[in-house]
């Protein structure tokens, strides 16, 4: 699926097999340290809308929700049933591959924000999958980007494996801005001196929107 103006070659792994396989087993681990973990919460309880309803894209066993947001709901989409069962800040889940079917099984205008914490590196279409979180969320609503340097090769695309840190805010930033009329995009960057550096890109759905 053409990805808009990004060259094709971007999209391609190293091991381009099937993510239900390569996900079938639980992974319960996390990309990211704890300081980086802390950073992260720190930028959600800032920028998501308190007591809403998230949205967990690529959800695994811990979603890094502040205990303070009070979300309604947590909705979890994922790879892996066990891994999101045993994630308590999930109220409920689904099983759907964004890399097979990158549009999501929710209706328009549903989520107060959704999250894409150290996942973003494994979408293969990422713009279409962009395109489908501008049409889930509330006008207002927010999408909240984060990375890091720690990955499953085999399965992140090439373009993450071979740009720099500068390089892939820039990339992030352009899925926003193809993606539809998200506003007010943003980046920050947390590079501790030791330990997980975290880059965290941010949108906001045009509040005009119907």
């Amino acid at each position: 699926m053409k990805e808009d103006i990004l060259p094709e070659s971007y999209f391609k792994r190293l091991d381009d097999s099937s993510d239900h396989d390569f996900y079938s087993e639980p992974r319960k681990v996390v990309h990211i340290d704890g300081a980086a973990i802390a950073a992260l919460q720190k930028y959600y309880a800032k920028h998501i809308p308190p007591h809403g309803i998230y949205l967990d894209m690529m959800s695994s066993w811990r979603s890094h929700i502040p205990p303070e947001m009070d979300p309604v709901s947590v909705v979890g989409l994922g790879m892996n049933t066990e891994e999101m069962d045993d994630n308590p800040q999930l109220d409920e889940y689904i099983v759907h591959d964004l890399n097979v079917t990158p549009m999501l099984p929710y209706p328009d205008n549903r989520y107060d924000a959704v999250l894409c914490a150290v996942s973003v590196q494994y979408l293969k279409h990422p713009v279409d999958v962009f395109k489908d979180v501008y049409r889930v969320l509330k006008p207002g609503g927010i999408f909240i980007v984060s990375f890091s340097n720690r990955y499953f090769p085999t399965k992140t695309i090439s373009v993450f494996l071979n740009s720099s840190e500068n390089e892939l805010l820039d990339l992030v930033q352009q899925y926003f801005v193809l993606a539809g009329r998200f506003i007010n995009i943003r980046h920050v960057t947390y590079t501790p001196e030791a330990g997980d550096p975290l880059y965290i890109v941010s949108g906001i759905k045009y509040a005009d929107e119907p």
